[in-house]
Formats: C-alpha cells, sequence, structure tokens
C-alpha cells in the first residue's frame, strides 16, 4: 500500500515515514502544500495522512484538489486544530478519519488498517481472486489452502493486483505503487519484468487459478481463466 505524509514538522514527518515503512508500506513525503499539490498531481496513493497548517496553504484545500481531479484516495487529517469546525469541514470535504495530535503511532497505524479493510470488497479481512487468499494485516497468502512464500515485492506486487482483479495495469503505475514515487527516474523496468517472472512462476507452482497476464505495450492484467 502506498501512502503520501503531508506534514511540515520535520522531526514528526521522519517519525511517521520511519513507522509506516516498518509496517512495509510504500512512503511519499511533502512538507509543503505546493509539493504536496505536485505530488498529487503526478502520482496516485492508498492513503494521505494530511496536516492542515501547513507554510503556503491549508491542507484541507489538498481534498478540494482531490475532487477536482477525481481521484479516490483515503484521507485521514492529522492535526494540531483540534476544533470541530476543522472536522466537519474536513469529513464533509471528503477525509476520511481525523486524528488530533499529539497521537500514539499505534492509533495510527491502527486507523489505516481500519480504512483499507473497509476499502476491502464486502468489508472482508482478506482478499480473494480464485483459489489465491490475501491477509494483509498477517501478510500471508494462502493458495489452494497451503500456505505461499513470497519475497516483499512479490508480495506487494500481488496484492496491488489482487485488489484490482481483472483491471489493466500501466507498468509505470505499477512500479509506482510497489516501488514508490522515484522509480520513475529509472533507465528500464527489467527490475519489474523479473519481479513479475517470479511471482508467475511461484503462483503456477501452487496451482493458482488466477493468471498474471502480459498486455503487449501496455502492462499487465490478474485474471481467472
Amino acid at each position: 500500500m502506498k501512502i503520501l505524509v503531508v506534514e511540515d514538522d520535520a522531526d514528526l514527518r521522519e517519525i511517521i515515514v520511519r513507522s509506516l515503512e516498518q509496517e512495509r508500506y510504500v512512503v511519499s513525503q511533502a512538507s509543503t502544500y505546493r509539493f504536496a499539490l505536485q505530488k498529487i498531481e503526478d502520482y496516485d496513493y492508498d492513503c494521505i495522512l494530511l496536516d492542515i497548517m501547513l507554510p503556503d496553504g491549508n491542507g484541507l484545500d489538498l481534498l478540494d484538489e482531490l475532487q477536482s481531479l477525481g481521484k479516490r484516495v483515503s484521507v485521514i487529517i492529522l492535526s494540531a486544530k483540534d476544533s470541530i469546525e476543522d472536522k466537519v469541514k474536513g469529513l464533509d470535504l471528503g477525509a476520511d478519519d481525523y486524528l488530533p495530535k499529539p497521537f500514539h503511532l499505534a492509533e495510527l497505524h491502527a486507523r489505516i488498517k481500519s480504512l483499507f479493510r473497509r476499502n476491502l470488497r464486502d468489508g472482508e479481512k482478506k482478499l480473494q481472486v480464485g483459489n489465491i487468499e490475501l491477509f494483509p494485516d498477517s501478510f500471508r497468502v494462502i493458495v489452494d489452502g497451503k500456505h505461499l512464500d513470497l519475497n516483499r515485492k512479490e508480495y506487494d506486487i500481488l496484492a496491488y493486483f489482487m485488489s484490482r482483479p481483472g483491471r489493466l495495469v500501466n507498468k509505470n503505475t505499477l512500479a509506482e505503487s510497489v516501488w514508490g514515487d522515484h522509480i520513475d527516474q529509472v533507465d528500464n523496468f527489467d527490475f519489474i519484468y523479473a519481479q513479475i517472472k517470479n511471482l508467475r512462476k511461484r503462483l503456477k507452482e501452487a496451482g493458482a487459478t488466477p493468471e498474471l497476464k502480459a498486455v503487449y505495450g501496455f502492462g499487465y492484467k490478474f485474471v481467472v481463466e
């Protein structure tokens, strides 16, 4: 899962980013309104942790920008301004949750996981496509009732496609979502092809019914034959 942390306090931002990376999230960060706006215009995220008071603007205005861009993303507002007006305005503008500062990292992690579970189909705690079951809270993958060992990137790729079954995914979008925003600076995508090849082999050997199909000239699609 890919998260953008919008926070102007450098120390707090570093603490949040490190804690999220330890939880195996792909994390990007922005310290100003301008930089955050550039990020949401150029990239897609599963969740945004949004500070209201930024040095060059109001974080709530970014919620308007997200709507105008037509981007669907979960947003948790993080703010020292714990007023009813800010909470109501943020939720009215499309935020999913509001966490006042100071907060415990454990609570932040719990709220993020709660949002992700809420977005799973039918409120389930797992993703299932064909005979593959994926459990985001424990990073477990079960194929036809048996545990499947995957490395971190293989798991991340599988989780990405299982949350978008049947959808055609551009290789650039996949790279940014699994490896982070900076990946757009690389010369080629050989590393993606290698991970995809390994994942497809592991799924086939495990007897998985869904298949990760290559679509020439574009990317990949996760389908059940």
